[in-house]
């Protein structure tokens, strides 16, 4: 019942891309990163509803005073700042663990039993990159635009994985393709949602 499983996957992504478009940017990200007073007003109203929204202004507001005088600090500045480092341990763990739940597609997808977990670290390393390289790009791009986008990927990689797995008896390097579709869902999956 795999295909189904992977269909009802993109099934949800499909619904979330539909309705993307019509939600909001977020008020805080309006104002605090695009400076856009007037939108970030305008979002409240949609998101909530009408009614006065000023003391929500107001604390975005003295949250951006008080951040104005705060650096920003790139990716390899976070990495260098031992504080987060409890943190960051704590999320390569979550990553690593995460992978061990894939071994069960790889079984389904021919593999050999002895490269598997090679396969699995290997995701775990390119799904880390790509959530490095997502939070470097995420204040220039928005939200809104990596979901969106990554949800039109995700949708067509999911397909494309239902194709190769399917036909993984015909062509013998067929499990080799989905093995590579899966690693780009995990990649498109961490820059994006």
């Amino acid at each position: 019942m795999w295909n189904v499983l992977l269909s009802f996957s993109g099934l949800v992504a499909l619904i979330q891309l539909l309705f993307l478009p019509f939600f909001p940017e977020s008020p805080p990200y309006l104002l605090l990163q695009k400076e856009d007073k007037a939108g970030c007003l305008k979002a409240m109203k949609q998101l909530w509803g009408e009614g006065n929204y000023h003391t929500e202004f107001d604390d975005l507001m003295k949250e951006k005073a008080i951040t104005k005088g705060t650096k920003i600090m790139n990716v390899l500045e976070v990495l260098r700042e031992r504080s987060v480092y409890p943190q960051l341990c704590t999320m390569l763990l979550l990553l690593l663990s995460l992978q061990l739940c894939g071994l069960k597609i790889f079984q389904t997808a021919n593999l050999q039993e002895s490269i598997i977990p090679y396969v699995s670290l290997g995701v775990s390393i390119s799904e880390l990159i790509s959530i490095i390289f997502c939070s470097s790009i995420i204040e220039r791009l928005g939200r809104k635009v990596l979901l969106r986008g990554g949800y039109w990927v995700m949708g067509s990689l999911l397909a494309a994985i239902t194709v190769t797995l399917s036909l993984q008896d015909w062509y013998f390097w067929m499990p080799y393709c989905s093995l590579v579709l899966i690693i780009l869902f995990s990649v498109v999956f961490a820059v994006g949602p």
